[in-house]
């Protein structure tokens, strides 16, 4: 009896595991760079003496879909696209550096450049600050160009690049934050050679179509779950009666 019940709690809770993932992953379908998230599931058998039939399952987010969302034109300067396989560096909220591809970038009242969701951009010696300008351009290979106030349009001036990295090689997971991060700490070295395209924004490449499957089809697993619930509670309870009988 207990083996049929540890199988559908297992089942239950890894369930609602993905669920979680697939909501986040369907919330985030129109945001930004967004990159979707991966989930496994993996039986795992209980050993020992009368344990041989038991088995568990665990479910967890493994990494994060690297396939590229579509890119779209908004002629806007300060949102960039980030080409090829790069990410932009940016300062998550412990202050440890992650990597992005939300390219929807803004300048923050103190004249922090941030991403669309507010975390602060780096560039060569730390997060990049904007001085006054009358305008602000960002170059192919990620420099920030600046035209001071009563300046020439034509002639602006170079005072930053964004940190553009490629994770190839490294380890990298994706966190909660939907920052990636170098697993067991540590940093990316900055990529010379890799490019933005300004005026344009690269869209969230999650696959709606596809999300709403994955979400019937672990709706529908975890009600069988839960049935196989029920059934353990009425064997029981008709075990429980015969042995009740004179």
């Amino acid at each position: 009896m207990d083996r049929l019940v540890y199988t559908a709690y297992s089942g239950l809770r890894g369930r609602m595991a993905a669920q979680a993932s697939i909501a986040n992953n369907m919330a985030n379908a129109s945001t930004v760079g967004f990159r979707a998230d991966s989930f496994n599931m993996e039986q795992l058998a209980v050993k020992g003496t009368g344990f041989d039939g038991r088995s568990l399952m665990s479910e967890e987010v493994v990494d994060a879909n690297r396939k590229g969302g579509a890119v779209v034109n908004t002629g806007r300067d300060l949102d960039v696209a980030i080409d090829g396989d790069a990410w932009m560096a940016v300062q998550a909220s412990d202050g440890e550096e992650a990597y992005t591809r939300r390219g929807d970038l803004t300048i923050a009242p103190s004249g922090v450049l941030q991403t669309g969701d507010g975390f602060p951009v780096i560039g060569n010696s730390g997060p990049i600050t904007i001085p006054p300008a009358a305008k602000v351009t960002i170059g192919p290979d990620g420099s920030i160009l600046v035209v001071p106030p009563g300046g020439e349009l034509d002639k602006p001036q170079v005072v930053d690049r964004l940190k553009l990295v490629d994770p190839k090689g490294s380890t990298t997971l994706k966190g909660m934050d939907n920052l990636l991060r170098v697993k067991d700490g540590g940093t990316l070295p900055a990529n010379l050679d890799a490019t933005v395209k300004a005026g344009s924004l690269e869209q969230s490449n999650v696959n709606v179509t596809e999300t709403l499957i994955q979400m019937i089809e672990n709706q529908r697993s975890y009600e069988i779950q839960a049935k196989m619930l029920n059934t353990a509670k009425d064997l029981d309870e008709g075990g429980a009666s015969l042995m009740r009988m004179q």
